[in-house]
């Protein structure tokens, strides 16, 4: 089973050197998820099309999230030559391949979202 050999590896050498802790650098931020979300779902997308679907995002907030998932090769940014400038994002090969993760994640979270378990007092 992968899990109970990442676990072992974690208890033997720390986290850095995971799976979990590779892929995790690649999705960690406020808006990194919900942008691959929103691609996978729409497609192709321009940046203000993107900006209205995740409305409290800044737009340094997003400009940011959206350059480090294309550094990472999770997303493909395509800017066309003309006036005015347009700019479209859609997800790689490499980012579909995430899409299966991020479906079993949205499935947990409906099955759980009623079951939020009130905070305690440590």
């Amino acid at each position: 089973m992968a899990g109970a050999k990442e676990g072992v590896v974690f208890a033997r050498n720390g986290i850095e050197n995971t799976g979990f802790a590779y892929a995790f650098s690649l999705i960690e931020g406020k808006y990194k998820l919900p942008v691959l979300f929103c691609l996978y779902l729409d497609g192709t997308t321009r940046y203000n099309e993107l900006k209205r679907k995740l409305a409290p995002a800044t737009y340094k907030s997003l400009t940011s999230a959206l350059r480090g998932l294309v550094a990472d090769g999770l997303v493909k940014r395509v800017e066309y030559p003309q006036v005015p400038p347009k700019v479209e994002y859609s997800l790689t090969e490499r980012g579909l391949s995430l899409m299966p993760v991020l479906d079993e994640l949205c499935l947990w979270g409906e099955a759980h979202r009623d079951d939020r378990v009130p905070p305690s007092d440590w």
